[in-house]
Protein backbone atom coordinates (compact mmCIF):
# COMPACT_ATOMS: atom_id res chain seq x y z
CA UNK A 1 0.00 0.00 0.00
CA UNK A 2 1.24 3.96 -1.07
CA UNK A 3 -0.23 6.58 0.73
CA UNK A 4 -0.72 10.12 -0.77
CA UNK A 5 -0.05 13.25 1.10
CA UNK A 6 -3.08 14.82 0.69
CA UNK A 7 -6.17 14.32 2.69
CA UNK A 8 -8.61 15.85 5.25
CA UNK A 9 -9.90 14.51 8.35
CA UNK A 10 -11.72 15.89 11.06
CA UNK A 11 -13.14 14.78 14.63
CA UNK A 12 -15.41 16.22 17.17
CA UNK A 13 -16.69 15.85 20.53
CA UNK A 14 -19.21 16.94 22.90
CA UNK A 15 -18.06 17.57 26.95
CA UNK A 16 -20.63 18.32 29.20
CA UNK A 17 -19.61 21.30 32.25
CA UNK A 18 -19.19 19.95 35.49
CA UNK A 19 -22.34 21.87 36.61
CA UNK A 20 -24.31 19.69 34.26
CA UNK A 21 -25.48 22.85 32.27
CA UNK A 22 -23.80 23.83 29.09
CA UNK A 23 -20.54 22.48 27.69
CA UNK A 24 -18.44 22.84 25.35
CA UNK A 25 -17.80 20.75 21.54
CA UNK A 26 -14.59 20.05 20.52
CA UNK A 27 -13.02 19.48 17.24
CA UNK A 28 -9.59 18.69 15.58
CA UNK A 29 -8.85 19.24 11.63
CA UNK A 30 -6.19 17.40 9.70
CA UNK A 31 -5.44 19.09 6.00
CA UNK A 32 -2.69 17.43 4.58
CA UNK A 33 -0.34 18.97 0.82
CA UNK A 34 2.38 17.60 -0.66
CA UNK A 35 6.11 18.79 0.61
CA UNK A 36 9.13 17.23 0.44
CA UNK A 37 9.32 16.82 4.47
CA UNK A 38 6.81 16.96 7.24
CA UNK A 39 5.44 20.14 8.12
CA UNK A 40 3.08 20.58 10.72
CA UNK A 41 1.32 23.69 11.53
CA UNK A 42 -0.85 24.25 14.63
CA UNK A 43 -3.96 26.67 15.27
CA UNK A 44 -5.04 26.05 18.68
CA UNK A 45 -6.81 28.19 21.49
CA UNK A 46 -4.87 28.73 24.75
CA UNK A 47 -7.20 26.52 26.84
CA UNK A 48 -5.63 23.66 24.84
CA UNK A 49 -1.96 24.66 23.80
CA UNK A 50 -0.35 22.46 26.38
CA UNK A 51 -1.42 19.51 23.94
CA UNK A 52 0.70 20.54 20.89
CA UNK A 53 3.79 18.55 21.53
CA UNK A 54 1.49 15.36 22.53
CA UNK A 55 -0.17 16.03 19.10
CA UNK A 56 3.38 16.75 16.98
CA UNK A 57 4.47 13.44 18.46
CA UNK A 58 1.25 11.32 17.81
CA UNK A 59 1.54 12.54 13.57
CA UNK A 60 5.42 12.15 13.72
CA UNK A 61 5.23 8.68 14.73
CA UNK A 62 2.32 8.17 11.70
CA UNK A 63 3.57 10.26 8.63
CA UNK A 64 6.92 10.98 7.36
CA UNK A 65 5.90 14.07 4.38
CA UNK A 66 3.74 16.09 3.98
CA UNK A 67 2.54 19.94 5.21
CA UNK A 68 -0.20 19.23 7.79
CA UNK A 69 -2.25 22.30 9.23
CA UNK A 70 -3.80 21.10 12.57
CA UNK A 71 -6.45 23.01 13.43
CA UNK A 72 -8.56 22.85 17.23
CA UNK A 73 -11.62 24.69 17.47
CA UNK A 74 -13.31 25.05 20.75
CA UNK A 75 -16.99 25.98 20.48
CA UNK A 76 -18.61 26.92 23.67
CA UNK A 77 -22.60 26.91 24.36
CA UNK A 78 -24.16 29.79 25.95
CA UNK A 79 -24.21 28.92 29.53
CA UNK A 80 -20.13 27.64 29.78
CA UNK A 81 -19.79 30.87 27.80
CA UNK A 82 -21.42 32.89 30.70
CA UNK A 83 -20.28 30.64 33.99
CA UNK A 84 -16.47 30.51 33.47
CA UNK A 85 -13.53 28.78 35.29
CA UNK A 86 -10.03 29.57 36.59
CA UNK A 87 -7.19 27.33 34.57
CA UNK A 88 -5.22 26.94 38.14
CA UNK A 89 -2.11 25.11 35.63
CA UNK A 90 -2.08 28.62 33.56
CA UNK A 91 -2.42 30.88 36.85
CA UNK A 92 0.34 28.75 38.74
CA UNK A 93 2.43 29.63 35.80
CA UNK A 94 1.55 33.05 35.23
CA UNK A 95 2.58 33.91 39.23
CA UNK A 96 5.48 32.00 38.54
CA UNK A 97 6.85 34.48 35.48
CA UNK A 98 6.01 37.01 37.60
CA UNK A 99 8.28 36.54 40.47
CA UNK A 100 10.82 35.47 38.02
CA UNK A 101 10.33 39.51 36.74
CA UNK A 102 10.00 40.77 39.91
CA UNK A 103 13.49 39.30 40.77
CA UNK A 104 15.57 41.21 38.02
CA UNK A 105 13.34 43.98 37.96
CA UNK A 106 12.23 45.16 41.16
CA UNK A 107 10.43 48.42 40.58
CA UNK A 108 8.37 46.59 38.22
CA UNK A 109 4.55 46.85 38.81
CA UNK A 110 2.58 43.44 40.00
CA UNK A 111 -0.47 42.16 37.93
CA UNK A 112 -3.99 43.28 38.67
CA UNK A 113 -6.85 41.08 39.10
CA UNK A 114 -7.99 42.26 35.88
CA UNK A 115 -4.88 41.61 34.07
CA UNK A 116 -4.78 38.05 35.24
CA UNK A 117 -8.00 36.97 34.25
CA UNK A 118 -7.37 38.48 30.71
CA UNK A 119 -4.41 36.72 30.51
CA UNK A 120 -4.58 34.17 27.54
CA UNK A 121 -5.56 30.59 29.04
CA UNK A 122 -6.00 31.89 33.08
CA UNK A 123 -9.48 32.31 32.52
CA UNK A 124 -11.20 28.59 31.54
CA UNK A 125 -14.76 29.57 29.36
CA UNK A 126 -15.88 26.46 29.08
CA UNK A 127 -17.07 24.79 32.36
CA UNK A 128 -15.26 22.06 32.04
CA UNK A 129 -12.14 20.79 33.56
CA UNK A 130 -8.93 21.61 32.07
CA UNK A 131 -7.25 18.02 32.22
CA UNK A 132 -11.47 16.65 30.96
CA UNK A 133 -10.45 19.24 28.00
CA UNK A 134 -6.93 17.75 27.50
CA UNK A 135 -7.91 14.41 27.29
CA UNK A 136 -10.95 15.30 24.42
CA UNK A 137 -8.80 17.64 22.20
CA UNK A 138 -5.90 14.31 22.16
CA UNK A 139 -8.49 12.00 21.85
CA UNK A 140 -9.89 13.25 19.31
CA UNK A 141 -6.77 13.98 17.61
CA UNK A 142 -6.09 10.64 17.62
CA UNK A 143 -9.03 9.31 15.66
CA UNK A 144 -7.88 12.44 13.26
CA UNK A 145 -5.00 10.98 12.62
CA UNK A 146 -6.29 7.17 11.91
CA UNK A 147 -9.57 8.68 9.60
CA UNK A 148 -6.24 10.57 8.13
CA UNK A 149 -4.16 7.49 7.00
CA UNK A 150 -7.21 6.02 5.71
CA UNK A 151 -7.81 8.57 3.69
CA UNK A 152 -4.03 8.85 2.32
CA UNK A 153 -4.28 5.02 1.46
CA UNK A 154 -7.60 5.16 -0.29
CA UNK A 155 -6.09 8.16 -2.60
CA UNK A 156 -2.80 6.30 -2.79
CA UNK A 157 -4.47 2.98 -4.26
CA UNK A 158 -5.72 5.01 -6.83
CA UNK A 159 -2.41 6.88 -7.55
CA UNK A 160 -1.02 3.08 -7.76
CA UNK A 161 -3.61 2.23 -10.22
CA UNK A 162 -2.74 5.20 -12.48
CA UNK A 163 0.77 4.68 -12.05
CA UNK A 164 0.55 1.06 -12.92
CA UNK A 165 -1.31 1.72 -15.91
CA UNK A 166 1.08 4.23 -17.47
CA UNK A 167 3.83 1.51 -16.70
CA UNK A 168 1.99 -0.97 -18.28
CA UNK A 169 2.05 1.27 -21.44
CA UNK A 170 5.38 2.22 -21.52
CA UNK A 171 6.05 -1.18 -21.54
CA UNK A 172 3.83 -2.12 -24.70
CA UNK A 173 5.71 0.35 -25.97
CA UNK A 174 9.29 -0.76 -25.65
CA UNK A 175 7.85 -4.37 -26.23
CA UNK A 176 6.79 -2.97 -29.98
CA UNK A 177 9.65 -1.03 -31.05
CA UNK A 178 12.33 -3.45 -29.94
CA UNK A 179 12.06 -5.99 -32.76
CA UNK A 180 11.73 -2.86 -35.19
CA UNK A 181 15.28 -1.26 -34.19
CA UNK A 182 17.50 -3.17 -36.79
CA UNK A 183 15.01 -2.77 -39.38
CA UNK A 184 14.86 0.55 -38.93
CA UNK A 185 18.56 1.33 -38.58
CA UNK A 186 19.16 -0.89 -41.69
CA UNK A 187 16.89 0.82 -43.71
CA UNK A 188 17.99 4.47 -42.67
CA UNK A 189 21.71 3.21 -43.50
CA UNK A 190 20.33 2.10 -46.97
CA UNK A 191 19.49 5.26 -47.95
CA UNK A 192 22.71 6.97 -46.69
CA UNK A 193 24.56 4.92 -48.69
CA UNK A 194 22.49 5.52 -51.57
CA UNK A 195 22.64 9.17 -50.67
CA UNK A 196 26.48 9.19 -50.71
CA UNK A 197 26.68 7.04 -53.80
CA UNK A 198 24.92 9.58 -55.60
CA UNK A 199 27.07 12.55 -54.20
CA UNK A 200 30.47 10.87 -55.20
CA UNK A 201 28.90 10.00 -58.55
CA UNK A 202 29.52 5.84 -58.22
CA UNK A 203 26.98 5.13 -60.45
CA UNK A 204 29.12 6.07 -63.20
CA UNK A 205 31.37 4.09 -64.78
CA UNK A 206 35.20 4.35 -63.54
CA UNK A 207 37.31 6.36 -66.18
CA UNK A 208 41.23 6.48 -66.55
CA UNK A 209 40.98 10.09 -64.99
CA UNK A 210 39.81 8.50 -61.69
CA UNK A 211 41.99 9.09 -58.85
CA UNK A 212 40.44 6.68 -55.97
CA UNK A 213 38.86 3.34 -56.66
CA UNK A 214 35.35 1.99 -56.29
CA UNK A 215 35.99 -0.29 -54.01
CA UNK A 216 38.52 2.36 -51.74
CA UNK A 217 35.08 4.61 -51.94
CA UNK A 218 32.47 1.76 -51.17
CA UNK A 219 34.96 0.67 -47.99
CA UNK A 220 34.58 4.45 -46.89
CA UNK A 221 31.22 4.57 -47.35
CA UNK A 222 30.60 1.25 -45.30
CA UNK A 223 33.14 2.77 -42.56
CA UNK A 224 30.94 5.89 -41.98
CA UNK A 225 27.58 3.81 -41.94
CA UNK A 226 28.97 1.57 -39.71
CA UNK A 227 29.91 4.62 -37.30
CA UNK A 228 26.20 6.07 -37.90
CA UNK A 229 25.02 3.14 -37.27
CA UNK A 230 26.53 2.22 -33.56
CA UNK A 231 25.62 5.92 -33.10
CA UNK A 232 22.21 5.44 -33.69
CA UNK A 233 22.07 2.04 -32.10
CA UNK A 234 18.79 2.17 -28.94
CA UNK A 235 19.53 -1.13 -27.69
CA UNK A 236 21.30 0.21 -25.08
CA UNK A 237 18.59 2.81 -24.62
CA UNK A 238 15.83 0.01 -24.75
CA UNK A 239 17.36 -2.21 -22.08
CA UNK A 240 17.79 0.52 -19.60
CA UNK A 241 14.23 1.61 -20.04
CA UNK A 242 13.02 -1.99 -19.26
CA UNK A 243 14.69 -2.10 -16.41
CA UNK A 244 13.95 0.96 -15.24
CA UNK A 245 10.32 0.09 -15.76
CA UNK A 246 10.63 -3.19 -14.01
CA UNK A 247 12.09 -1.47 -10.79
CA UNK A 248 9.02 0.92 -10.95
CA UNK A 249 6.68 -1.40 -11.05
CA UNK A 250 8.41 -3.56 -8.02
CA UNK A 251 8.42 -0.21 -5.92
CA UNK A 252 4.64 0.64 -6.62
CA UNK A 253 3.67 -3.17 -5.95
CA UNK A 254 5.87 -3.16 -3.15
CA UNK A 255 3.79 -0.26 -1.29
CA UNK A 256 5.32 1.72 1.56
CA UNK A 257 6.40 5.45 1.49
CA UNK A 258 7.75 5.23 -1.83
CA UNK A 259 7.68 8.81 -2.78
CA UNK A 260 11.24 9.79 -3.31
CA UNK A 261 12.00 6.62 -4.68
CA UNK A 262 9.70 6.71 -7.87
CA UNK A 263 10.64 10.74 -8.14
CA UNK A 264 14.17 9.27 -8.59
CA UNK A 265 12.69 6.52 -11.19
CA UNK A 266 11.26 9.42 -13.30
CA UNK A 267 14.28 10.84 -13.76
CA UNK A 268 16.08 8.15 -14.59
CA UNK A 269 13.06 7.38 -17.31
CA UNK A 270 12.91 10.88 -18.71
CA UNK A 271 16.93 10.58 -19.42
CA UNK A 272 16.40 7.38 -21.10
CA UNK A 273 13.46 8.59 -23.16
CA UNK A 274 15.54 11.99 -23.78
CA UNK A 275 18.23 9.67 -25.34
CA UNK A 276 15.80 7.55 -27.50
CA UNK A 277 14.41 11.01 -29.49
CA UNK A 278 17.98 12.43 -29.90
CA UNK A 279 18.77 9.03 -31.43
CA UNK A 280 16.19 8.15 -33.34
CA UNK A 281 16.77 7.48 -36.65
CA UNK A 282 13.38 6.97 -37.99
CA UNK A 283 9.37 9.05 -37.60
CA UNK A 284 8.44 5.49 -35.45
CA UNK A 285 11.22 5.88 -32.78
CA UNK A 286 10.71 10.01 -32.20
CA UNK A 287 7.09 9.76 -32.24
CA UNK A 288 7.29 6.61 -29.54
CA UNK A 289 10.14 8.60 -27.87
CA UNK A 290 7.70 11.57 -27.26
CA UNK A 291 5.25 9.28 -25.91
CA UNK A 292 7.00 7.98 -23.34
CA UNK A 293 7.91 11.47 -22.42
CA UNK A 294 4.33 12.68 -21.82
CA UNK A 295 3.36 9.54 -19.91
CA UNK A 296 6.68 9.82 -17.58
CA UNK A 297 5.52 13.34 -16.76
CA UNK A 298 1.98 12.39 -15.96
CA UNK A 299 3.33 10.08 -13.33
CA UNK A 300 5.85 12.84 -12.11
CA UNK A 301 2.80 14.80 -11.77
CA UNK A 302 1.32 11.62 -9.72
CA UNK A 303 4.33 11.08 -7.92
CA UNK A 304 4.66 14.40 -6.22
CA UNK A 305 1.85 13.66 -4.27
CA UNK A 306 3.23 10.01 -2.64
CA UNK A 307 4.67 9.97 0.70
Amino acid sequence: MIYSMTGYASATRELVAASGTGGVSVSVELRTVNSRFLDLNFRMPEDVRVCEPTLREMLMNKLSRGKVDIRINLQRSEQSANAGSVNRDALTQLALLERTVLSTFPEAGRLRTGEILRWPGVLAETGVAPEVLRDAVLACGKQAIIDLIDVRAREGAQLATVLLANVTEMEAIVTKITPLVPELIAKHQQKIVERLQEALGIAAPDTAATSVSREEINERIRQEVTMYGIRIDIAEELSRLTAHLNETRHVIEKGGKVGKRLDFMMQELNREANTLGSKAAAKELADSSMTLKLLIEQMREQVQNLE
